[in-house]
């Protein structure tokens, strides 16, 4: 369990997040929100490159902010971000045991590696390059490379865009076995809201770094101020 109080975080004059108060329970989470709403900001923040001016995350009853980023790492936050992290030049193997190298969690490094290589199900020999591979393909690197070495907390940054409907669907299915796999709560920040509602059962939405809504996905958006906010329209 995420418990997120009172979250502040301002650049300059600009509030990214304001006073967010919210709680992840296990499993897949959703967090959506408009362009500019704060969603990075606060997988930053959880991450250790955005430093709070306020507020509290306790997550599983440790301090998170009270670690550095490194320390982090290890203790088993995993994410992945818009833009792909995967080093083109280096093997599939090569980019998930760099991750999972980080983490003094795993038993056999090969074998943590090869499985979750196995587990989002990227059928290719593990010493191809990255570059070699299709978008669908390196995409389930980035999970693969967020799955290893047993995390705790799975960040999964808009994993989806740009991928056809094929390719989401699978992923999806990859998605939503993450909790069951690893034990780890996932939160999920995608602007597809098929995907959300198909792996999330419960989301927050932020809007200008304000959290309008959180509870069961259905609900959620159906809740008239997102759909105002979010999608643009107004609740029929």
């Amino acid at each position: 369990m995420i418990v997120v109080k009172d979250l502040t975080v301002r650049f300059g004059g600009v509030t990214s997040l304001d006073r967010m108060s919210v709680t992840f329970e296990t499993g897949t989470c959703g967090l959506i929100g408009p362009n500019g709403a704060g969603k990075t900001t606060f997988f930053n923040v959880l991450s250790g490159f955005v430093r709070p001016s306020g507020g509290t995350v306790t997550a599983f009853g440790d301090n998170l902010l009270s670690m550095v980023h490194y320390r982090r790492a290890r203790w088993g936050v995993r994410r992945t971000f818009q833009t792909e992290q995967a080093i083109e030049e280096l093997s599939v193997y090569d980019n998930v045991a760099m991750v999972q190298e980080h983490s003094h969690r795993g038993s056999s490094r090969r074998d943590d590696v090869l499985s979750a290589i196995s587990f989002v199900g990227l059928d290719v020999d593990p010493r191809s390059r990255v570059q070699s591979l299709g978008a669908g393909q390196r995409r389930l690197v980035e999970v693969a490379r967020a799955v290893a070495g047993r995390p705790r907390l799975v960040l999964l940054d808009e994993p989806a865009a740009g991928l056809p409907d094929a390719e989401t669907e699978n992923l999806a299915a990859v998605i939503r076995q993450i909790p069951a796999r690893t034990g780890a709560l996932t939160i999920l920040v995608d602007h597809d809201m098929s995907l959300v509602s198909a792996c999330c059962e419960t989301t927050a939405v932020l809007d200008f770094g304000e959290l309008i809504a959180s509870g069961p996905t259905a609900d959620v958006l159906r809740d008239e101020r997102v759909v105002s906010a979010y999608l643009g329209t107004e609740a029929a």
